[in-house]
């Protein structure tokens, strides 16, 4: 794999099928079926995202907000959302996966900054190395987890659908989405603990500050592993060998800075000739690589173990717990040449403490952090297209949160979430954001309810785009994460209006249809352990308006529209159930309401 590729190539999306035409279809036949609204959710997600039309390919660029602000073309009435309720759980669905009714009651009676506030106090859930620890899977044994990314899945989804300080689960997920590490491309043993390691320390420091957190992600053994700085030696005259400048180069480029150089408000800089001007050169690459030799694994609390597996077979493997310690520097191998880079010198023998220091001191005070941070965070939680005063307000807020704290993540994340532009309903159809299919699957699960005879949630990589989401947890296939920030559709409403839409990138007829078929097939079936548990609906099945008022609150905060909504209730009601219809009817119902509403480009457009 190669980790620096730039952009994935992405097919056409074309509408096959009107909505309308879909619609009458399944009203015909009295159920839902499955190819067809897959196909109106292709039709449905393109038109109502990007202003109709079809195209793929398009450019992303890299993490850098638009030149100048855009004006939101075709405007149109807004849903009303004017309820206290509904207005929490907009709120709440921007902030986390779900709307569970003791929050939507606190938002409704002390507002969300007191609610986060409230988040940002409770103590972090069980780690996902501890909870894979407590399932055997950080055990050398005949089970031989320690080459198996399973363990991996079932971690990340148990902590994303069942861990109770969603909040914190919501927001460290946004920044594994922008602090890449992937499963796919470490090939160590003991893969699956690393990156539960790595999860732990994005949940440790979501709360916290910017500095600390990047420290603890450029020592974790999974991003040393994924980006070469374990292992990485220094330079070797005689045979010509250099620093890997892997992370170097991604730190930046990445991580904190960017390509370009910006203004406070995200938007970028221009020299006199009107050419963007670049934040870094090789130079800086090359000598900052220099800062990340030495690095290796902590062996200490490691002792050897022979594994005999299948009778006849051996393993002789490391215990797992270096997976979740930073790594440790060894002098030998760390680089003694001086480092030049952003205006900032490393001078000659610096011990490697001292000389990361300065380089992440250095990384971390860059104008740039605060607006490309700013930037990519709203576009994950509120809007593909924040405007540059969004983007400028959220950034002031990072440079200091009011008393001169630079880097304080719980400031910025309360400016994001209650910022006036996150607060207000858009008014353009080109506004919000499409949702990912991550976020769609988990709010599902949260949102109605799953069981789990063992415990595991064996969901699996569910990447394909196929029969499967398209979308996995610490699953991206390069290190530039699922989508790109700058991606752009072509050939739509979004491209001619200079706008992105980031999560557009994953999307095609295939993968819609491979999402909804999935989506149908685990509400009827489950998947492994996992399965479906719809009796906090089940009471609301013959009372259909009541059921789709339930649902239409918690998914979308009220923005499926009322005729949406009555159309969907004709579907239901030629099922005939009421209250006297066998369960099994009534989940029927239920499922074709959930599956119908979740395919609606209302619900999946985020505003």
């Amino acid at each position: 794999m190669d980790r620096d590729s730039g952009d994935f190539p992405v097919e056409g999306r074309e509408a096959l099928l009107a909505p309308d035409e879909a619609v009458t279809t399944a009203l015909a036949t009295g159920a839902v079926n499955v190819k067809t609204f897959a196909l109106l959710g292709a039709a449905s997600t393109a038109l109502a995202a990007c202003g109709g039309g079809g195209g793929g390919g398009g450019s992303s660029g890299v993490a850098v907000a638009p030149v100048a602000p855009v004006t939101p073309v075709v405007p149109v009435a807004p849903v009303p959302t004017s309820t206290p309720q509904a207005q929490a759980a907009r709120f709440l669905l921007q902030a986390q996966f779900s709307v569970p009714e003791a929050d939507m009651s606190a938002v409704v009676a002390g507002g969300p900054k007191a609610w986060l506030d409230s988040q940002y106090a409770k103590s972090i859930s069980m780690g996902g190395w501890d909870w894979m620890a407590s399932r055997g899977y950080t055990t050398p044994d005949a089970n031989r987890y320690y080459f198996s990314s399973n363990p991996m899945n079932n971690m990340i989804w148990s902590q994303l659908i069942t861990a109770p300080d969603q909040l914190r689960k919501r927001l460290a997920l946004a920044l594994s989405e922008m602090l890449v590490v992937s499963i796919v491309g470490i090939s160590t043993t003991w893969q699956s603990p690393q990156v539960a390691g790595y999860w732990d320390v994005l949940n440790a420091n979501v709360f916290g500050n910017f500095r600390a957190l990047l420290e603890d992600v450029t020592l974790n053994p999974a991003m040393g592993a994924y980006l070469n700085t374990q292992g990485n030696l220094k330079e070797d005259t005689r045979t010509g060998r250099q620093p890997d400048e892997n992370y170097a180069r991604e730190v930046m480029q990445l991580f904190t800075i960017g390509l370009f150089q910006l203004n406070t408000d995200g938007t970028v800089k221009l020299d006199a000739s009107g050419n963007r001007i670049p934040t870094y050169t090789q130079d800086d690459i090359s000598n900052l690589a220099r800062v990340f030799t030495g690095y290796d694994y902590d062996y200490t609390a490691d002792t050897r173990v022979t594994v005999s597996y299948n009778a006849t077979n051996t393993d002789n493997v490391r215990t797992a717990n270096y997976s979740k310690r930073p790594m440790t520097n060894l002098a030998s191998n760390h680089s003694t040449m001086a480092a030049t880079f952003l205006g900032v010198t490393v001078p000659a023998s610096t011990p490697a403490g001292t000389a990361l220091k300065t380089a992440l001191d250095t990384l971390f005070n860059h104008p740039n952090v605060g607006p490309f941070f700013a930037y990519q965070m709203i576009q994950r939680l509120i809007t593909s297209n924040p405007s540059p005063a969004y983007v400028g307000r959220v950034a002031a807020v990072f440079n200091d949160n009011g008393s001169r704290v630079r880097g304080d993540l719980k400031a910025v994340w309360t400016a994001i979430l209650t910022d006036v532009e996150a607060t207000t309903l858009p008014t353009a159809n080109t506004a919000g954001k499409l949702r990912e299919p991550i976020v769609r699957f988990v709010q599902y699960c949260r949102t109605i309810g799953v069981t789990t005879a063992t415990g595991n949630f064996g969901l699996g990589d569910l990447s394909d785009p196929s029969n499967e989401l398209s979308q996995s947890p610490f699953q991206s296939p390069t290190v530039f994460n699922f989508f790109r920030p700058g991606y752009v559709p072509g050939n739509t409403a979004l491209a001619a209006a200079n706008l992105v839409a980031p999560e557009f990138q994953i999307v095609s007829e295939t993968s819609v249809a491979g999402l909804l078929n999935f989506m149908l097939s685990f509400m009827t079936n489950g998947l492994s352990d996992v399965k479906p548990d719809f009796s906090v609906v089940l009471s609301l099945a013959s009372d259909t308006q009541a059921l789709l008022d339930w649902l239409n609150l918690r998914f979308s905060a009220n923005q499926v529209s009322a005729t949406t909504i009555a159309t969907i209730k004709t579907v239901l009601d030629a099922l005939n159930v009421t209250a006297a219809s066998t369960d099994a009817q009534k989940i029927t119902l239920i499922r074709n309401a959930i599956y119908l509403l979740m395919a609606s480009s209302e619900y999946l457009v985020q505003k």
